[in-house]
C-alpha cells in the first residue's frame, strides 16, 4: 500500500489535477478496512504528510486545495483515533466478521434440537435497541436417545452490547455443562463461575427445565428469573409455576426451589426474560398478568408461531427480550 501511495505521489507531482490532495482519503478508508492498528498509523502519517507536501510543492495554493488538505487532515485524525481505540488488534472488517461469528455461535447454541413427534419448541428474541447483541441467551441439549430435553434460559445483568461479552462467556461455560450435570449441580456450577469473576456486578437470572419427552414429566429450577408459565388445557389459561430462587452470582450457595409436573397433550411451558414483563411505571407482577393475557390470545389459534406473536406484543424498549415456548 505504501508503494501504491508513492506511485500516486509521483502522478500528483507530474499532474496534480489528476490526483488532487482530496483523493488520498480513499487510501485511508482502504487502510481502515484491511490493516491492523500499527500499519494503519504508518500509512496514515505517510499519506497525509506526503499528499500535503505534494500539494504545497505544486505551487498553486487555492481555497479549494486548502479545503482538500484540511479534509485530509481531519480524515487522518479520525483514522488515528479509531486505531488508538481498536482493542482487538484486528482490521475493522475482520473484527466485524469475528463479532458476527461469535453472535451466530451464540444463537446456534440456543437452537432447540429436533424433537420427537408430538413435541414442538419455538423461541423469539429481541436485543435492546435492536443492536443484535444481547445479554439474553439460551442453551439446549437433547440426550443421545432423544428422550430428555434440557434447556436453560439466561438473562445476564445489563443489556445489548454491554452484556454481550458476559453472555458469550457464560454461554460457553454452560454449553459444556448442560446435559452433563444434574440440574442443581449445573446451576451451582454456573453460580460459582459468576462468583469467580472480578466484576462485582457479574450476576444473572436463569430458568432451567428438564423434560422427559416420553412421559411429559418436567422439572423446573428458577434462579431469580421471572416465573415460568404453564398452559393448562383444562382451564385454557396460563398458570404461574411456583419455582423460585436467588439470582446466580450473588452468594456462594444459590438458593433454588424446584417445581415438578407433567405436560399433557395440548399443554405447554412458557419461559421469558424480565424485559418481556418489566417496564418503567409497571411492576413485574402486573407485567406477568399482562403476559398471561397476551399469551392466551397468542395460542388461541394454536401453538405454532405463538412465540413470535407474543414478542411482537412487547413494547420496544431498552432491555433485551426473549421468549421460549415448549408444547406437547
Amino acid at each position: 500500500m505504501l508503494a501504491a501511495v508513492t506511485i500516486c505521489f509521483l502522478v500528483s507531482r507530474a499532474a496534480y489535477a489528476v490526483l488532487p490532495v482530496g483523493t488520498y482519503t480513499v487510501w485511508l478508508l482502504v487502510g481502515l478496512l484491511v490493516l491492523r492498528p500499527r500499519p494503519l498509523v504508518v500509512l496514515t502519517f505517510y499519506t497525509v504528510v506526503g499528499a500535503i507536501v505534494i500539494g504545497v510543492l505544486d505551487g498553486d495554493v487555492t481555497t479549494a486545495r486548502v479545503a482538500g488538505m484540511v479534509a485530509l487532515v481531519v480524515a487522518g485524525a479520525l483514522v488515528l483515533q479509531h486505531a488508538r481505540r481498536q482493542r482487538t488488534g484486528l482490521p475493522t472488517s475482520l473484527g466485524e466478521t469475528m463479532l458476527a461469528d461469535l453472535r451466530q455461535r451464540l444463537h446456534d447454541q440456543g437452537r432447540i434440537p429436533p424433537l420427537p413427534a408430538g413435541w414442538h419448541a419455538q423461541s423469539a428474541m429481541l436485543a435492546a435497541d435492536d443492536v443484535g447483541y444481547a445479554g439474553d441467551f439460551m442453551t439446549a441439549a437433547l440426550d443421545r436417545r432423544g428422550e430428555v430435553l434440557e434447556v436453560i434460559l439466561v438473562d445476564v445483568v445489563g443489556k445489548g452490547v454491554a452484556a454481550g461479552a458476559d453472555a458469550l462467556q457464560l454461554a460457553g461455560a454452560l454449553g459444556g455443562l448442560v446435559g452433563a450435570l444434574p440440574p442443581e449441580p449445573l446451576m451451582q456450577a454456573a453460580n460459582d463461575f459468576l462468583l469467580r469473576r472480578p466484576d462485582d456486578e457479574s450476576f444473572a437470572t436463569a430458568a432451567y427445565v428438564r423434560l422427559e419427552l416420553s412421559t411429559g414429566e418436567y422439572l423446573v429450577l428458577s434462579a431469580g428469573h421471572p416465573p415460568v408459565l404453564r398452559w393448562c388445557a383444562r382451564d385454557r389459561a396460563w398458570l404461574v409455576d411456583p419455582a423460585r430462587g436467588l439470582a446466580l452470582g450473588v452468594q456462594p450457595d444459590a438458593e433454588l426451589v424446584r417445581s415438578e409436573g407433567r405436560l399433557e397433550p395440548g399443554e405447554a411451558l412458557l419461559f421469558y426474560t424480565d424485559g418481556v414483563v418489566e417496564s418503567r411505571g409497571q411492576d413485574i407482577e402486573a407485567g406477568i398478568v399482562w403476559l398471561q393475557g397476551v399469551a392466551a390470545e397468542a395460542v388461541r389459534a394454536g401453538f405454532d408461531g405463538a412465540a413470535r406473536r407474543i414478542i411482537r406484543q412487547v413494547a420496544r424498549g431498552d432491555d433485551d427480550r426473549a421468549v421460549l415456548l415448549i408444547s406437547r
